[in-house]
């Protein structure tokens, strides 16, 4: 699968992924009524109101970008019914071709970690059948309980040939309470992605690993040191625009080819019709503003690179 995003980068020369992680304040008001009055005002008609802005946006950007990243917790918190319209979104963005990166975050060990694993890439023996659940291409993993939860994932992920992507540096202040600490005079950050490095090693596409690393945009001097840890790890970037990243900062997680990293917005993107940059799309017009959100932060990061070189 990393193969499959390399290409679908080169072809759209947009290194970036959606984050589709709706709250119902994102979601316009003519969605949320045509919903309530289909399903009441109930967890249903909730989630249905979330899976038709999911669709609107998709539809809207789905020719421009290479994947898109829902975080499940947007759709846990309505219960079974938001889970339902997790998976109509991952159905529908496989169904645009798009590569889907599960932001779910697991972490554990032995059989709970296989199936989490199992859950979000692999499939289930039932009966006769091997079935998939979620489906995702690739899934967000917590290495802090070390390699006994990373394992499991791997040997899904050299079964069905899908990544993962490990937290190692996260955009949040105060990641650094932890992930900072010095350990012989190395932040711990350090340490774990040269085990990213390890790991990624006994599962290699092409030209990089299907184990990657999540490195924060609000972070760039980390992203030069990281992109140094872990030459063949793809970074998976979060924190542009919402959070404070920007296309300068982000030069160091890319390598010279041009690749290696994939930087994420989410509420910049899907709730683009909300900020004073995009007023003039109406409610209405939410996913024209998400297009152009999308086509600005190729620009920024294009530009960028550019630059740069």
């Amino acid at each position: 699968m990393i193969n499959k995003l390399i290409e679908k980068i080169k072809k759209t020369k947009a290194p970036i992924v959606v984050g589709l992680d709706p709250t119902l304040s994102f979601v316009p008001e003519h969605l949320l009524k045509a919903s309530y009055q289909e399903y009441g005002e109930t967890l249903e008609g909730a989630a249905d109101a979330v899976w038709q802005f999911n669709k609107g946006i998709i539809d809207s950007v789905y020719d421009l970008i290479p994947a898109v990243k829902p975080q499940i917790a947007m759709y846990e918190q309505l219960g079974v019914e938001g889970l339902k319209a997790f998976q109509k979104t991952v159905d529908y963005c496989h169904e645009k071709d798009l590569v889907v990166i599960g932001d779910v975050k697991r972490g554990d060990i032995g059989s709970t970690s296989a199936a989490y694993a199992v859950a979000h890439l692999g499939k289930l023996t039932v009966g006769s059948k091997r079935l998939s659940a979620f489906d995702e291409d690739f899934a967000t993993v917590n290495p802090y309980l070390g390699t006994d939860g990373i394992q499991p994932f791997l040997d899904v992920c050299k079964e069905e040939k899908k990544g993962i992507f490990i937290l190692v540096k996260t955009s949040n202040p105060s990641s650094g309470e932890f992930q900072d600490q010095l350990i012989d005079g190395r932040p711990l950050y350090e340490y774990v992605g040269e085990k990213v490095a390890q790991w990624g090693a006994q599962h290699m596409g092409d030209d990089y690993s299907y184990v990657g690393a999540v490195v924060g945009a609000t972070y760039p001097q980390v992203g030069r040191v990281m992109r140094r840890v872990m030459p063949k790890a793809y970074i998976l970037v979060p924190g542009y625009g919402a959070q404070g990243g920007k296309g300068a900062d982000l030069v160091h997680y890319f390598n010279e080819d041009g690749l290696g990293a994939i930087v994420n917005s989410s509420r910049g993107i899907i709730a683009a019709y909300q900020q004073e940059q995009y007023a003039h799309f109406s409610p209405e017009g939410y996913a024209d503003a998400s297009r152009q959100a999308v086509l600005d932060m190729i620009a920024d990061i294009d530009g960028a690179l550019q630059r740069a070189k």
